[in-house]
């Protein structure tokens, strides 16, 4: 197929929405390990996540068996007012490049919470908003899950908490005053206002906060108050099982122009992008229909895949929420301010964790002024100012179309753009003045937040 043949933007018909998410579990061979009771360590099953979660996406989440999950009719209507997002050509990064690989981006930076995170926003506020319940309590990274979540809970009527790591809050006030905006209460996490979070704050005084924190502060504040749940914006399945609306659409849109991925590359730091882009195709190579390669990309500063250890491990630092069986640095393991807000979690998704293990998908980790230098160099020539999470994609499908170019191999490169970076203009002046810098964690520092993991029988390392 000729470049004239294929736009720039490929734009799906709202009669090509998906109507159900795809549930890569039920084509996994080996499934995610399931949650644990964390003083039993007994499997937790539906009645024993009641008191955390909504009752619908409960069963989302302990669903291993359905391929496909039916979109409510009410969110297919709200997904109508920024979906199907573009699929985008990078004809000017091809060219800047001078590689013979064709790019592709999925773009979901086209709507106010300026990412992807919204997909399952409005999926939580809705099934909250259907049990009955008064509001919900919630942790953000970067800020953009906090801001998704309080235009979802602003749009269907709920109350809306939300627990900020308190670098990011401090580095991007503009995203919290999105947020109150909406009508949500924003804390920068850890706090004063929580058992755990005092805690916390004793423990590790003068602590920058980690999404763990603030995870552990957003538990207990929604258990405390009647008629509240937790919601989540990342490595549960069930915001996997929402994001992948992203892999679909994008399967579709390549399917319709007769294109194949070799590559598809995206940021990891709890798993939804990535998770959403990927799990459809993973589901074809899974099925023996097609064969991909996957690559994670995530920050050296927090390198939960490539340096952890995939064990059960509690999914927050107050260790007030259940065992997860995934690749992790240790919940008390604190990684540096950098400024990707987003990829700052101590472990991985369950279901991406599996897959990596089984060897099914790589990853690799970079450094912030690297993945800021690709960053720049993108916006320079696509002209859209990416995200720091997503731009560490970017960086490496630059690296991936730059091997191309020294090999002459013509590969089609797909990556996940999960947002716009424009309420992240005091990192991009870091960056430009020069003040950035680099942190990756030693082997001490690693060991150290892996002291932390539980240890009981089959769960050594």
């Amino acid at each position: 197929m000729s470049k004239n043949e294929i736009p720039y933007k490929i734009y799906l018909s709202e009669n090509e929405l998906p109507t159900s998410w795809y549930n890569v579990r039920a084509d996994m061979k080996n499934k995610p390990a399931p949650l644990l009771n964390p003083a039993t360590h007994e499997p937790l099953k539906f009645d024993d996540l009641r008191p955390i979660f909504c009752d619908e996406l409960i069963k989302q989440e302990l669903n291993d068996t359905d391929a496909y999950i039916p979109i409510p009719k009410e969110i297919l209507e709200f997904y109508k007012m920024y979906r199907p997002a573009p699929l985008v050509r990078a004809y000017c990064l091809e060219k800047k490049l001078g590689t013979p690989a064709k790019i592709y981006y999925k773009f979901e930076g086209n709507n106010t919470s300026g990412s992807h995170k919204l997909n399952s926003a409005i999926a939580q506020a809705y099934y909250a908003k259907q049990q009955g319940l008064k509001g919900v309590t919630t942790e953000t990274g970067a800020g953009q899950w906090g801001t998704a979540l309080s235009m979802a809970c602003s749009y269907v009527g709920l109350d809306c908490q939300v627990y900020m790591v308190k670098c990011s809050y401090e580095q991007k006030p503009f995203r919290r005053e999105v947020i109150r905006t909406y009508g949500a209460q924003i804390t920068p996490s850890p706090s004063d206002t929580t058992e755990v979070g005092r805690k916390i704050l004793q423990e590790f005084p003068g602590t920058t906060g980690s999404l763990g924190c603030a995870i552990s502060e957003a538990v207990e504040a929604a258990t405390k108050q009647e008629g509240y749940r937790y919601v989540l914006g990342s490595v549960l399945n069930q915001v996997l099982l929402h994001q992948t609306v992203i892999g679909l659409e994008t399967m579709t849109a390549m399917d319709k122009y007769g294109i194949k991925p070799d590559v598809i590359i995206g940021c990891a730091g709890g798993g939804s992008n990535l998770g959403g882009l990927i799990s459809p195709f993973m589901g074809r190579k899974l099925r023996g229909e097609a064969d991909y390669q996957f690559i994670a990309v995530e920050p050296a500063s927090c390198p939960s895949l490539t340096r952890g250890k995939f064990v059960y491990d509690f999914c927050d630092t107050g260790h007030v929420c259940p065992l997860a069986k995934m690749y992790t640095l240790g919940s008390e393991f604190i990684p540096s301010a950098n400024h990707a807000g987003g990829l700052r979690y101590h472990g991985m998704s369950a279901i991406l964790s599996q897959l990596y293990d089984d060897k099914l998908m790589e990853a690799r980790s970079v450094v912030q002024t690297d993945v800021f230098k690709a960053a720049q160099e993108f916006a320079r020539v696509e002209g859209i100012l990416p995200a720091p999470e997503s731009s560490h994609a970017i960086k490496v499908a630059i690296d991936e179309a730059l091997k191309c170019k020294e090999t002459g191999e013509e590969k089609t490169i797909l990556f996940g753009l999960t947002g716009t970076g424009y309420f992240d203009m005091y990192a991009y002046k870091a960056y430009n003045d020069g003040t950035m810098g680099d942190y990756i964690p030693t082997d001490e520092d690693i060991a150290k937040g892996l002291a932390g993991v539980p240890r009981f029988p089959g769960n050594e390392f």
